[in-house]
């Protein structure tokens, strides 16, 4: 089967929908599909191939421009869709399948117009639910005025991926049948291999953690993501000595984090920048503990991808964020975590003393949590085999 997957990111950039978007592709040219990705060009040209592993590559040339603001990043869209839209139009021939990610956010419109126009069919992959996370995010309720035209593609897609209930219901609830919706978790990235106590033990003499209870954040610090409570919570644990937050990543809230740790003299909060991706095993193997955080009113729009990297690591998961959200009752109902709403800085700081006293109870949520990622790349791809192979014929 001919499957075309539209996404602004792909291989060799680290976003969390490029690292998955490169396993699932990859995955399903082993299995025998013709797959083609449709993404930005990669910044260095040595690093645009037309084809690796046997997914085709077709770039298209877009600003990045996102360090400049609101505004950089809407040139970014603007010159994808104008690139991405004629590629999917040149490549896209009856019967083929469509996948259409949501970076950048509503691409799946006009994918289904082009689907519609070449006898294609299409799959909605929604790792995020726009215009909600946006309106939740800026206030902005005049962004609820492209509804219509994302409900409409939703209902006319052959079927909708989502990650948790939460996502399934919202697009129900817009109108899309029941039995067009999907539930495929994601996973952590395929390529992080566990890490040997001696590689990690050299990235924490490196980062000067020896002898710490270290507490990371590894991933993108965007707005979706509410990092304030952990400045709150490493200020409520300035005192115990032993202890460190660690923040691995970059994105829209770093500056201003940073800004915040030095006002308030942390002393015990790092920052480190994205890792490559044959570190990150290193990386996420370093906390004793990961962090996962979720801001209120973003709860039914997307999962962070993050929790499932920590998972396959092998460490407990501490997530702030609404307690009633698809990642916290996952953690929970699973037992390789706690969850604390925002609020709860005091509880949650009393939580981790107790985890660094606490060998054995660790010991026991890192088993919980390595038994939860065994949904691994290999099944979400058996998955989107079976849904190519079965539904969509």
């Amino acid at each position: 089967m001919r499957v075309h997957f539209i996404n602004r990111f792909y291989w060799p950039d680290e976003q969390a929908t490029a690292q998955l978007l490169t396993d699932l592709a990859e995955g399903l040219a082993a299995r025998g599909h013709t797959v083609s990705v449709i993404a930005s060009a990669p910044a260095r040209k040595d690093a645009r191939p037309r084809e690796r592993n046997g997914v085709q590559l077709r770039h298209v040339r877009t600003t990045r421009w996102t360090s400049l603001g609101l505004a950089g990043r809407v040139v970014d869209f603007l010159t994808f869709y104008a690139g991405a839209i004629w590629r999917l139009f040149r490549e896209t021939r009856g019967g083929d399948v469509v996948v259409a990610l949501t970076d950048p956010p509503l691409i799946g419109v006009v994918a289904s117009w082009i689907a519609d126009l070449r006898g294609a069919r299409l799959i909605h992959w929604v790792q995020d639910i726009y215009p909600e996370i946006a309106v939740a995010l800026t206030g902005q309720r005049w962004l609820h005025m492209t509804r219509p035209l994302r409900d409409a593609a939703w209902r006319r897609a052959d079927t909708c991926v989502v990650l948790g209930p939460a996502m399934a219901r919202v697009v129900t609830e817009c109108g899309t049948s029941r039995d067009k919706v999907r539930i495929v978790p994601n996973w952590a990235p395929a390529q992080v291999e566990p890490m040997s106590v001696t590689e990690v033990d050299a990235l924490r003499r490196e980062w000067d953690l020896e002898g710490k209870f270290v507490i990371g954040y590894s991933g993108n610090l965007g707005r979706v993501h509410d990092l304030s409570p952990i400045l709150h919570l490493a200020d409520a644990l300035r005192n115990e000595t032993d202890i460190r937050f660690v923040f691995v990543g970059n994105g829209a809230q770093r500056a201003e984090l940073e800004a915040e740790a030095q006002r308030l003299a942390l002393s015990n909060v790092a920052f480190h920048p994205p890792q490559p991706r044959g570190r990150l095993g290193a990386v996420l193997a370093l906390p004793d503990v990961h962090l996962v955080t979720l801001k209120p009113g973003c709860e039914d729009y997307v999962f962070p991808s993050k929790t499932y990297g920590a998972a396959q690591a092998g460490r407990p998961v501490l997530f702030i964020g609404p307690p009633a959200s698809d990642p916290a009752q996952a953690i929970i109902d699973h037992g390789f975590g706690l969850a604390f709403s925002r609020e709860q800085i005091a509880e949650a700081a009393s939580a981790i003393k107790n985890l660094r006293n606490d060998p054995a109870l660790r010991a026991s949520l890192a088993e919980n949590a390595t038994r939860f990622s065994r949904h691994d790349a290999q099944s979400a791809i058996a998955a989107w085999d079976s849904l190519l192979a079965g539904s969509l014929r």
